[in-house]
């Protein structure tokens, strides 16, 4: 705040707007608001719209609801109180929700204050419609922004409170209200907060809305107001009577376009409603005051974007400012009548120029975007108790069973663990597992249809009834066969191997299939040496076509003669093959420097292969961490708490998903 707040340049804009204040007296501000401010405070009451009409007051002076007034009546009630202009208490509010803006812009946009305090504190835009020509705009954007900062912080009870108090203060905020469902609708992880979003939003209502509604006098002046039609003076006549209205036409398609983006996070969606805003701010013969609406969006923009963008705002910005002085009478036939219609012409067409752009580099290159239109298909093979089901679940756990769909080899096995056929055969056998219906299923998940599927019991060792699998934004197909047919290898974008010690292996069998699964002892040890075969046959030649393999092996070997292991804390050392790098450097420097592991690093150049040893312990917290510092790109695709294991699984976790984060990458280019 400090940094702010004694920067030369903010400072220079605060004086700025102060003599603004002082010495300006817009005719909206001394016409309208200030006469209506005056008389709801002269004469109090809950309806100031029916006094301020029973007094032959401006129908136009104040279309706008309970929140506006609210906001507006303190400094006014004090400026009353002091005997001070009450032109200056208004002033002072407008100023206070600048302020308030810009604190809400720097949370967003961190460490670049003086770029931001040149885009938006010194905007021609916001200073010239909100002192110059004394618009209120600033309070409902305000608020809103606030509402999406508190949504995006996972506070929904006060963001769906404010959402309710932006559209109090001034009806158009609604625009984001279909922008806002689809938000919920197409983000999984959001949707758990939607009843504390409505149930703000619903005392909000009550607080707000509902007393308005019952003021007759209130809502003419709202619907009476002449901007409100300004949305239908643009269209196209099909006969006498018919018309298409273009501003909600392409306001319609808009949020058709939003809608048809499958999955939606944070940023994608700001942008989406981002550019309904400007728009309808564009398309529109709108007051000075609408384009404050967009502003939010244009200097985010101008802060992640090239000089380009700061260009093209610029000139829209000088444009804005020459038309100021038609839409206020200055030099009206100066240039010629037709001189604004081409200064607003020209500002049209850069703008639409700048909502290409915005479309292109905010939502076509959005990851989130790109990853809507084909899910991220990872796939986890490995021997039987390689801890594939554990793997996946830890995967899962970062994504969210939301935004994960699941795909099991032990689901597509081709009897009940009581037909005769396994007499002869073992589940290792491919020819035991129906390996063309797994395929089928994954090549239909991957390309987002549903399948319906049948899932393996292995407490009762018989099948279930088919039930409905719907895609998701990640698919995981874990299995004996996983990487075993061509086919099912190319639907992957991250193929993993789970290479485990055998005595390793051959002891959590054992403890799962003894102490959880319930079978006899002896019938498990006999399985080892009847499957070892198929073993070697068709599951270990998979390794050489993962990208990357985990081997985890045990420090102490001697401490698993036991299959009861509650009282003895095993330790191990994860081995990590990775056939395409792993961006060894930055990795190796945040486990040792950060997650304080011993780590051997060792760099194959003939085959571009990097395999590293792990030892260490560690807590989940140290890998949260270090996953924020070493893939800030992917973190937006977790879970809005994603689960980290401790030890070794949090350790493949964070390796998981430095890879996806690669593999996203090349998918992306």
């Amino acid at each position: 705040m400090k940094k702010i707040l004694f920067n030369p340049l903010f400072l220079i804009g605060f004086f700025l707007r102060l003599g603004m204040i002082l010495f300006i007296s817009p005719t909206p501000v001394t016409e309208w608001y200030v006469p209506f401010l005056d008389a709801s405070t002269n004469l109090f009451t809950l309806d100031p719209w029916n006094s301020w009409i029973n007094h032959h007051g401006d129908p136009a002076a104040f279309p706008y609801g309970y929140a506006m007034w609210i906001i507006l009546l303190p400094l006014a009630l004090l400026a009353k109180t002091i005997e001070l202009p009450l032109i200056w208490a208004y002033g002072a509010t407008i100023l206070l929700a600048d302020f308030i803006l810009l604190i809400l812009l720097k949370k967003m946009i961190p460490n670049k204050n003086n770029l931001l305090l040149l885009l938006y504190w010194f905007s021609p835009i916001v200073v010239i419609a909100s002192y110059w020509l004394g618009f209120n705009d600033l309070i409902p954007v305000v608020i809103l922004t606030s509402s999406l900062y508190f949504l995006n912080h996972s506070r929904p009870v006060i963001s769906g409170f404010l959402l309710i108090l932006a559209i109090s203060a001034k009806l158009s905020m609604v625009i984001a209200v279909p922008f806002i469902a689809i938000y919920f609708l197409h983000n999984r992880a959001m949707q758990q907060f939607l009843i504390p979003f409505l149930q703000g939003a619903s005392i909000s209502f009550f607080i707000f809305i509902v007393p308005f509604l019952f003021s007759r006098e209130g809502m003419g002046m709202l619907f009476n107001n002449q901007e409100i039609t300004k949305v239908f003076l643009m269209g196209f006549e099909l006969n006498t009577q018919l018309s298409v209205y273009l501003v909600p036409t392409i306001y319609i398609l808009t949020i058709y376009a939003t809608w048809r983006t499958k999955r939606l996070n944070y940023e994608l969606f700001n942008a989406m409603l981002g550019i309904a805003f400007l728009l309808v701010i564009l398309l529109t013969p709108a007051s000075p005051g609408w384009f404050i609406w967009a502003i939010p969006l244009l200097v985010r923009y101008q802060t992640t974007s090239n000089q380009s963008s700061i260009i093209l705002v610029s000139t829209i910005s000088i444009l804005y400012s020459i038309s100021t002085l038609f839409f206020i009478g200055k030099f009206p036939d100066l240039f010629g009548k037709n001189f604004p219609s081409i200064i607003h012409t020209a500002m049209v067409s850069i703008g639409i120029i700048l909502t290409f752009r915005i479309w292109h580099e905010n939502v076509n290159r959005n990851d989130y975007f790109r990853l809507s239109r084909k899910p991220f298909v990872i796939g986890i093979a490995g021997d039987s108790g390689s801890g594939k089901d554990t793997f996946s679940d830890a995967i899962k756990g970062l994504f969210g069973a939301h935004s994960v769909t699941t795909l099991s080899g032990d689901d597509y096995h081709l009897w009940d663990r009581q037909k005769p056929m396994w007499q002869v055969m073992t589940h290792l056998n491919p020819k035991a597992n129906d390996l063309e219906s797994f395929a089928s299923d994954l090549i239909s998940l991957t390309d987002g249809k549903p399948i319906h599927s049948r899932h393996y019991d292995h407490n009762t060792g018989r099948m279930s009834r088919p039930f409905k699998i719907k895609s998701n934004d990640f698919i995981l197909a874990s299995g004996l066969h996983a990487l075993y047919m061509p086919i099912l290898r190319e639907c992957y974008n991250l193929s993993i191997y789970l290479d485990i010690d055998e005595k390793l292996r051959r002891h959590f069998k054992l403890v799962r299939d003894v102490n959880i699964r319930g079978h006899r002892l002896e019938k498990v040890l006999e399985s080892f040496e009847r499957r070892e075969p198929d073993a070697c046959l068709f599951i270990r030649p998979q390794e050489k076509h993962a990208d990357l393999v985990f081997s985890i092996q045990p420090i102490h070997p001697h401490m698993l003669q036991s299959i009861d292991t509650s009282n003895v804390s095993l330790r191990f050392k994860l081995g990590v093959k990775s056939r395409h790098g792993l961006n060894e450097t930055s990795l190796n420097r945040i486990l040792v420097g950060i997650c304080c592991l011993h780590v051997d690093m060792t760099v194959r150049n003939d085959l571009g292969e990097i395999e590293l040893t792990i030892e260490g312990d560690i807590q989940s917290q140290d890998i949260s961490l270090a996953a924020k510092m070493m893939c800030p790109q992917v973190i937006d695709f977790l879970d809005i708490e994603p689960k980290w294991a401790d030890g070794i699984l949090g350790i493949m976790q964070l390796i998981t998903l430095s890879h996806i984060n690669q593999a996203l990458t090349k998918r992306f280019i």
